[in-house]
């Protein structure tokens, strides 16, 4: 069992101490404040990048980050496919193409293409972020998004649902429409 201990330096702790604790000006220990909490995307992309030196580690032979490439990278992605929790149905499955199917069957559950091109995000970031040059990024290389377009792809067709980029609105249009709306209220028309 663990003691426990208080940091604060206030109130006692299960442990017994015969003198009490100094004031915080006596104290021979200076006290760091606590590190800023992480955001979520930064504890996301720190969760996944020691995930993945994990699995860099788990490999046999092992393999050290400066040696890995994109078909590890490719390796990691088809590794996660089992931890999936997408439906993707297969040529031959009743529901291939139906995008809201009747009934259970045996197809594969996958990861789910947005899931993997956002942790291929983190982990380029990450690379970078720890040392790695961006001429050597293995989660930049072509072969990376031609697999997450094969998957997105394949995951719509699947679904029969086929995807659609979504068109990022422009702020002149919209800053345009705002101005003129006020100029109309201003002038009472």
């Amino acid at each position: 069992m663990m003691p426990n201990i208080n940091l604060s330096g206030e109130g006692s702790s299960s442990s017994s101490r015969s003198a009490p604790a100094p004031p915080p000006d006596q104290d021979h220990h200076p006290r760091l404040p606590p590190p800023p909490q992480l955001s979520r995307y930064e504890s996301q992309k720190r969760r996944d990048w020691n995930t993945f030196g994990q699995y860099l580690r788990n490999q046999r032979p092992a393999v050290a980050l400066p040696q890995c490439n994109y078909t590890h990278v490719l390796d990691f992605m088809r590794y996660l496919d089992q931890f999936g929790k997408t439906k993707v149905h297969i040529q031959g499955c009743a529901f291939f193409g139906q995008p809201e199917p009747v009934g259970p069957c045996t197809c594969p559950l996958r990861q789910a293409w947005g899931s993997l091109d956002a942790l291929v995000g983190r982990l380029r970031a990450a690379y970078e972020e720890n040392g790695g040059l961006p001429e050597t990024n293995p989660f930049a290389n072509g072969a990376i998004r031609v697999y997450l377009r094969e998957v997105r792809d394949s995951q719509a067709t699947a679904r029969g649902i086929p995807y659609k980029k979504k068109k990022k609105r422009r702020k002149k249009n919209n800053e345009a429409v705002a101005s003129n709306f006020h100029q109309m209220q201003t002038s009472g028309i």
